[in-house]
């Protein structure tokens, strides 16, 4: 884990079947350190656990997790997510049926966050997702 003064937080895991558990952990202790409001850590660490849960279906690793709490601007401040693994082909949202046990991450974030996004780097790809702070 990388730490600044800024609130930004940045972490690798393995994409093994731990690595879901432990990237919940490591945003719920960082989320309740920075004094973030209950409900919106809960919603933050479900949607991490939905695209950790992504990627460490899909890809071989590393799995990225960074975090960074602002307020640019002297805007309201926001909590913006990222997760980046090495598979460059962006997942797809899509319409489970109600007894499918997965395909519900995607409308996850993107009913849940302000605003949420797919972009593509050097080497695979990132989610993002972006939260109102409040409190």
């Amino acid at each position: 884990m990388i730490d600044t003064e800024d609130h930004c937080v940045e972490w690798n895991f393995p994409a093994r079947p731990d690595a879901v558990r432990a990237a919940r952990h490591a945003v719920r202790d960082t989320l309740g350190t920075w004094g973030v409001d209950a409900a919106v850590g809960e919603v933050t660490v479900l949607l991490v656990s939905e695209l950790v849960t992504n990627s460490q279906r899909y890809t071989a690793g590393p799995i990225g997790v960074r975090m960074r709490c602002a307020a640019p601007d002297g805007t309201p401040p926001t909590l913006l997510v990222e997760v980046s693994d090495p598979l460059p082909d962006p997942p797809t949202e899509r319409a489970p049926r109600p007894e499918d046990e997965g395909g519900r991450g995607l409308r996850l974030v993107a009913c849940s966050a302000r605003r949420w996004g797919i972009r593509r780097g050097r080497t695979g790809k990132t989610v993002w997702f972006e939260l109102a702070l409040t409190g």
